[in-house]
């Protein structure tokens, strides 16, 4: 049963980290077979094992680099190819819900932890001198991660049996499913059997440890923004000057019978905000203008207008036009 991919989309553009991760892991992995022959020399692959693995006694003395080169290191095709798929399907969400350098940071804290776990076991059941290699503490670390904050998502899934098909599991029965496996596995198969099984569970606890405080955090953080929103005081400010005066100066029509006035009005939602009426003192047309923004504005009509009277006003797109009768 292998994962091809999720349905969960990213936010945050490429998971480039992830890919970084991927991309060294294959480049040390490459290394590895050229130095050892794909693992038939015996004593080149053993010396490498030695010098880069985590041995559990040492990492219990502190020895903390070599957990960090044993986190690059595969012993064969299936282990990397493995590791790999399940680090291109789950990891770049987690990525991208951490960001860069936060997932950076983690993933390799996962993987600290993973050891530590597996080293502590090793040592009391009679394995402290084997070296443990493999990302798979890390990447288990990611799994519990994704299982917290992904829940519902949709696995799409290869299944090989008496026939291959593909299926889309629910992260909440997949990953448990993987989870539990791994403690069935760690009961019945020996310390010798070559797969530290107690690192993917000491990863994948951190990983959901992880997962809650950072749910937990977002919640709060949430929280006070919404607080914070419902708290702010909004000031109605004053219409600018720049928002209010027209950007072109009022057109006066006149005809045989009529005048008509086009001005460009801000602020009006339609005709009824615009009201207009003609003062016979200063010979102009007084303008008012009530809606988002409420001001005044006068038109000098020509002198033969002798007390006009506003037939309608017409309004679209921010240009009013005003007939009146002469």
């Amino acid at each position: 049963m292998f994962p091809i991919h999720d349905d969960t989309e990213r936010l945050h553009g490429k998971p480039y980290i992830n890919y970084s991760l991927i991309a060294i892991n294959s480049l040390v992995f490459i290394w590895e077979i050229a130095a050892t022959g794909f693992f038939t020399d015996i004593q080149a692959t053993r010396e490498i094992f030695f010098l880069y693995g985590a041995i559990p006694e040492f990492v219990l003395a502190g020895n903390i680099p070599s957990i960090m080169t044993s986190m690059f290191m595969h012993g064969g095709i299936a282990h990397i190819l493995g590791n790999m798929i399940f680090l291109y399907v789950f990891g770049d969400n987690i990525e991208d819900r951490f960001g860069h350098l936060k997932y950076l940071l983690i993933y390799l804290l996962w993987g600290v932890s993973a050891a530590f776990v597996h080293s502590i076991y090793a040592v009391n059941v009679g394995g402290g001198e084997v070296p443990a290699i493999g990302a798979s503490g890390a990447i288990s670390g990611v799994l519990g991660a994704y299982l917290v904050m992904f829940p519902r998502a949709k696995i799409f899934t290869v299944i090989m049996a008496f026939f291959i098909t593909t299926v889309r599991i629910p992260a909440l029965a997949f990953i448990p499913f993987w989870f539990i496996l791994q403690i069935i596995f760690a009961y019945i198969v020996p310390q010798s059997g070559g797969v530290a099984y107690l690192a993917h569970i000491g990863g994948f606890i951190t990983g959901m440890g992880t997962g809650y405080v950072w749910r937990l955090l977002s919640q709060r953080s949430r929280f006070k923004l919404q607080s914070l929103k419902k708290n702010v005081v909004t000031r109605k400010e004053r219409p600018r000057l720049e928002d209010v005066v027209a950007r072109t100066e009022p057109e006066v029509i006149e005809g045989p019978n009529f005048y008509e006035v086009i001005v460009e009005v801000r602020g009006a939602s339609d005709a009824s905000d615009i009201h207009a009426s003609y003062e016979f003192e200063t010979g102009t047309l007084r303008i008012n203008v009530s809606g988002s923004l409420n001001y005044e504005m006068q038109v000098k009509l020509p002198e033969t207008a002798v007390n006009p009277k506003v037939e309608y006003i017409h309004y679209l797109n921010g240009i009013a036009k005003i007939r009146l009768s002469k």
